[in-house]
């Protein structure tokens, strides 16, 4: 259910007792946030390259019981999310895997953009949001109104490069380029594909002539902000500041959703756009220029930028979201890499509600989801130590007093 009407009857002195309560615990438990996110990234890859679904059975109903989550046979009720796109096809995965372990309950999904997603979370549309952007603090105090004292938490449970992905004839290989030349495409400074600048890092490639066609996210939406932290970090060409909205005085042609602008970009000759990785198809794309060699999309090295992140502080102290090193230098990292948040209270209205959220957020990050989501999405799995600090986040939540 959704929880728009939501009213908190605690008192302010009986809430600031229980948030510096649990304030004591959770400091003790995710002080070490920064070293585990770390490590955590690194495994990642190891989960990768295992590939294994690792369920007893292909429809994922194995009792109730994913590897590592509760048994969630017996929760029930309606359960409403919405938000990012990039993680539609593992949400899919997710929800229906969770429809035959949890038969009187039922989990709903709308894949609206990170922005709609957290409007509507804040707004008491969504018990949970899906996010390519952690919430700012000006979000997460709001959360406070709907969530109680702690707010809301974010859980990175969905680790994704973003493409940079390109249709020109003629060209049916990736293609070299570096931070700069990269802002100044999405800039409209660069108009031509022969332009010396992208030719400059493709030698022998035969570029043609063909007029450039940059296609974004119409939709406020957590994958442009993820791509312009990149381009403000890391181009000197791009003079805009990051946003899940893009700029309005560049022009270019737009879409909605991961979706629509592959579909734009495919039909259209010379275009190029950006979309999580696991959702471009066909599409050829941009390997990017890092310290010294040029880095593809892949899960080992957004696993790899994902290393180098620091956990954001001053929001609740079970939150798990990051900042990402966009400017990195590591070699073999590749830095437009979103962490997909699924967002949750800490504090729900009711029981029913309170089990439903904690059996599905434990079931989304228990080992056998993450390798089913990998098979849906490609995108790279949690590790062992970055899934036991969400189940531990997770444990947190609680009813409304």
């Amino acid at each position: 259910m959704s929880h728009s009407s939501l009213q908190r009857g605690v008192s302010a002195d009986s809430a600031d007792e229980k948030s510096s309560e649990r304030d004591t615990v959770k400091l003790e438990r995710f002080g070490r946030a920064a070293a585990i996110l770390s490590a955590a990234s690194l495994a990642l890859v190891a989960c990768g390259e295992a590939n294994n679904p690792g369920s007893d059975n292909d429809d994922g109903n194995d009792n109730g019981k994913a590897n590592g989550a509760a048994d969630t046979s017996a929760v029930q009720g309606t359960l409403v999310g919405g938000g990012a796109s990039s993680q539609e096809a593992a949400m899919t995965a997710w929800t229906n895997g969770f429809a035959s372990v949890a038969p009187e309950a039922q989990v709903n999904y709308a894949s609206v953009g990170s922005g709609a997603g957290r409007d509507g979370f804040l707004g008491g549309e969504y018990d949970w949001a899906g996010s390519d952007s952690a919430m700012d603090d000006e979000e997460w105090e709001q959360s406070k109104d709907i969530c109680g004292p702690d707010g809301a938490f974010h859980i990175p449970a969905y680790i994704s490069p973003i493409a940079v992905a390109f249709n020109v004839e003629g060209i049916d290989d990736t293609l070299d380029l570096d931070a700069d030349t990269i802002g100044s495409i999405f800039s409209g400074d660069i108009t031509t594909w022969d332009d010396a600048a992208i030719a400059e890092h493709n030698e022998g490639i035969d570029l043609p002539g063909t007029p450039i066609t940059v296609v974004h996210r119409a939709d406020d939406s957590g994958t442009t902000d993820n791509f312009t932290e990149y381009l403000e970090a890391a181009a000197g060409t791009w003079e805009w500041e990051a946003s899940d909205a893009w700029p309005a005085d560049i022009s270019a042609e737009s879409a909605q959703q991961n979706s629509g602008v592959v579909d734009l970009t495919s039909q259209t000759d010379g275009a190029i756009t950006y979309a999580d990785a696991s959702q471009i198809g066909g599409l050829n794309s941009v390997a990017v220029w890092v310290g010294n060699d040029y880095v593809e999309h892949n899960a080992e090295a957004a696993s790899q930028a994902v290393a180098a992140s620091t956990p954001i502080e001053g929001q609740a102290p079970n939150n798990m979201a990051v900042e990402l090193d966009r400017d990195t230098e590591e070699e073999g990292a590749y830095p437009i890499v979103l962490a997909a948040y699924n967002i949750f209270c800490n504090e729900y209205p009711d029981q029913e509600t309170t089990d439903l959220a904690i059996g599905f957020a434990e079931y989304l990050v228990s080992e056998d989801r993450q390798q089913t989501a990998e098979s849906a999405a490609g995108n790279a799995p949690m590790s062992e130590e970055l899934r036991s600090n969400a189940m531990e986040a997770i444990s947190e939540i609680t009813v409304a007093e």
